[in-house]
């Protein structure tokens, strides 16, 4: 970029990029190049750029502007220019007394607002130069740069030789792009018009006209094989490697590790293979914070955007090239805290906090990838675990709605015993399925569900003392009438699996 802007002579675009790119010593030796070109515009830019105040006063005082000159001096605190220029300006029959209005109106409103002097940002890194590959040159290419550029080679001088050395001779801008030739004599020679126009280019020497009658000479005869380019003469461009996308979903056939590829439709599909997944909403937060997590943002050389790096979960022993794979952000370490907050929830009463806390985590299941039989087994147990207490929950809810129906209120409430909760969790379903029994005079019912409550280990705790003499009671008199007032549809001697959609037993072997 730096060559580009240099062989273009595009001193503003050149200036713009060591300010951004830091370099400002080069961005001085542009200030004095403009001043020795006679450029006011670019002088006062890269005073601008430089944040030099004594400079824009001096450059607007060369361009005739006092007044202008006067206020910045005035404003920045340059005391002596501003009483030199306030002078030179009574001599010239100027308006003195306007400027000075001027002056203190800003002064006025900058102590008001905290007005403070502005300087060009630090850049945080700094660079030389943008990154270049060496290219070897073919003989047709040193032939075409045997003579240099004249203006050409003083520009690079300039910019490369230090600022105390610019009075001096001007060095060759370098043997290996124009030759060993030099480039000239010094600023005494030059002197002070140092115009980049046309007008100043040197002649090529004879290469402006390269006829038949030149090129089918002797001389160029004896040069063999300057016509002819080896193969290995250019730059040869690296075979380009398979981005890590592409390499995760060609490695694995998890819907996550495609999910952090980018790749959705495929993940969908995986997802409806595997599982019968059809309703993808659900999964959303889960698939986007798998995406997100499988690659990081680096910030680049200044100028540049910033670097994509893929995090992977094989690359302990060194990087793995095609056989990568992405890093999840999910795991079964993340997903317990999920249930025991649903147990919490379930404990206290709080039944919709608990099916969304195991909601949660049935969604987040199947995107977390295992590394090992354990884990596997774990999300298995998980699996189980949300799939009871979901279908625990929603029956409690639907009784609720059957609360006027004694029959339908009671088959429900023994369904309820049915689920594979926790042994604490249980308890409770025991003792509300034998409340609701015995109070709607379902007594052979009450007592089976009183003899299942005195037969779990947490009765002999202190802390149920109380509902352990209650449920033997509750046995005691039910044993004694042995009836049931309704007719249910529940057979507690038959295994069977509870229907989730309409919560009606299925019988083995129905």
């Amino acid at each position: 970029v730096e060559m580009s802007y240099q062989r273009t002579k595009d001193f503003d675009r050149l200036s713009f990029l060591y300010l951004i790119t830091g370099d400002t010593e080069k961005l001085r030796k542009m200030l004095k190049i403009s001043n020795m070109r006679g450029d006011i515009m670019g002088r006062y830019h890269n005073a601008l750029l430089l944040g030099d105040a004594a400079e824009r006063v001096s450059v607007l005082e060369a361009s005739g502007n006092l007044p202008l000159a006067y206020m910045c001096a005035k404003l920045h605190g340059l005391t002596e220019d501003a009483d030199r220029i306030k002078v030179a300006i009574e001599t010239n029959k100027g308006d003195v007394d306007n400027v000075m209005e001027k002056v203190n109106a800003i002064e006025g409103a900058n102590d008001k607002s905290g007005g403070r002097l502005l300087q060009p940002p630090t850049p945080i890194f700094r660079a030389d130069n943008w990154p270049t590959i060496e290219v070897q040159k073919s003989t047709l290419a040193d032939l075409s740069a045997a003579e240099p550029e004249e203006e050409e080679a003083e520009h690079q001088a300039a910019i490369n030789a230090p600022v105390s050395d610019l009075a001096n001779d001007w060095a060759d801008a370098g043997d290996d792009e124009f030759g060993d030739e030099p480039a000239g004599g010094g600023l005494a020679a030059v002197g002070d018009d140092l115009d980049f126009g046309d007008d100043d280019w040197g002649e090529d020497d004879g290469l402006g006209d390269l006829g038949e009658d030149e090129l089918g000479g002797a001389d160029l005869g004896e040069d063999e094989g300057l016509d002819v380019v080896a193969d290995d003469a250019g730059f040869q461009m690296p075979k380009s490697g398979r981005p890590p996308a592409a390499c995760w979903v060609a490695n694995s056939s998890h819907a996550s590790d495609h999910v952090a590829a980018g790749a959705m439709p495929s993940a969908m599909q995986l997802l409806n293979r595997q599982i019968a997944a059809s309703e993808f909403s659900v999964l959303h937060p889960s698939m986007m914070g798998c995406y997100m997590s499988s690659m990081m943002s680096v910030p680049g050389i200044p100028g540049s955007g910033s670097m994509a790096i893929p995090l992977l979960r094989n690359d302990t022993g060194g990087n793995p090239g095609n056989e990568s794979l992405p890093r999840t952000f999910l795991s079964s370490k993340n997903l317990v805290d999920g249930i025991r907050n649903g147990y919490k929830f379930f404990q206290g009463g709080k039944f919709n906090d608990s099916k969304a806390s195991f909601m949660d985590v049935l969604t987040k299941i199947p995107l977390v990838v295992t590394s090992s039989p354990q884990e596997q087994n774990e999300m298995k147990e998980m699996l189980s675990i949300c799939r009871e207490y979901i279908t625990a929950i929603r029956i409690k809810g639907a009784m609720a709605e059957a609360a006027a129906d004694p029959v339908r209120s009671t088959e429900l409430s023994a369904y309820f015993t049915h689920c594979n909760l926790q042994p604490v969790h249980l308890l409770l379903a025991l003792r509300s399925a034998m409340g609701t029994a015995f109070k709607h005079k379902n007594y052979i019912l009450a007592a089976s569900f009183a003899r299942r409550l005195l037969e779990l280990p947490d009765m002999s705790s202190e802390r149920n003392a109380d509902l352990k003499v209650k449920a033997q009671k509750v046995r005691q008199k039910s044993e004694q009438i042995a009836r049931n007032e309704h007719e249910l549809n529940y057979d507690e001697t038959k295994s069977f699996k509870i229907d989730c959609r309409d919560f009606v037993p299925i019988y083995m072997g129905q």
